[in-house]
């Protein structure tokens, strides 16, 4: 919110001449600010001045009060503005730079995702199709869409077979993220087992020996369109 309002945005201040006189004295205005403040400070919405006379005691003169709070503020951090009809307490529009934050968004990938991120480094480039015989069963969209969304797979060339199907391959933010220059670089079994990041089950479509420390080439290079 900005701290523009003009003379005719404050509410009009004097009591109600007609008001009949309350059993209890009526605070001083200073003390009516003090109320004020604190119900704003207190409340996560922009509060009324009909909402701020029903808590406060009767015979105080909300408009007023309101107007000395707001210029009490004026020129510190946080201002007294008007929203609607409302009024509330918000940081000074040349300070909202402090309250923005930055934040490392950490996403967990399924199971799913993880064999399907594993299929497409080591095979690439590789089918939708392959991927699920390799899996052994039907690849969700989500899946693909998740991974896609983390930059971390893209469309490779379209295989020239029947239909012409698209590809998966690994994108360089995946590989900047796990220090790689190339897929080529990514460890093999042996590795992966000694490290203790390979469970006994192995690695979704690997069939490699323990000695074989490299994925082999899928050598199907001519088996691609430009």
């Amino acid at each position: 919110m900005t701290d523009t309002e003009t003379d005719d945005d404050l509410p009009q201040t004097g009591a109600d001449p007609n008001a009949t006189p309350g059993l209890f004295p009526v605070p001083p205005i200073a003390e009516q600010e003090r109320m004020i403040e604190a119900v704003l400070f207190a409340s996560a919405e922009p509060v009324t001045v009909a909402e701020l006379a029903k808590r406060l005691p009767e015979g105080c003169d909300v408009a007023e009060a309101l107007v000395h709070l707001r210029n009490r503020y004026a020129g510190r951090g946080v201002h007294l503005v008007r929203v609607g009809d409302a009024w509330a307490m918000r940081t000074a529009a040349d300070l909202g730079w402090l309250m923005r934050t930055e934040q490392v968004e950490q996403r967990k990938l399924s199971r799913a995702a993880i064999e399907t991120l594993a299929i497409i480094a080591y095979h690439q480039p590789v089918t939708r199709a392959e991927i699920e015989e390799i899996r052994g069963v039907s690849l969700s969209r989500g899946t693909i869409d998740q991974l896609m969304e983390m930059g971390w797979i893209r469309f490779g060339r379209r295989r020239m077979t029947p239909g012409r199907p698209l590809t998966f391959v690994v994108t360089g933010d995946f590989l900047d993220h796990f220090g790689l220059e190339t897929p080529r670089d990514l460890p093999g079994l042996k590795e992966l087992r000694e490290a203790g990041l390979l469970d006994s089950r192995g690695m979704p479509g690997a069939q490699l020996s323990d000695d074989e420390d490299e994925p082999e080439d899928p050598g199907q290079t001519e088996l691609f369109e430009d």
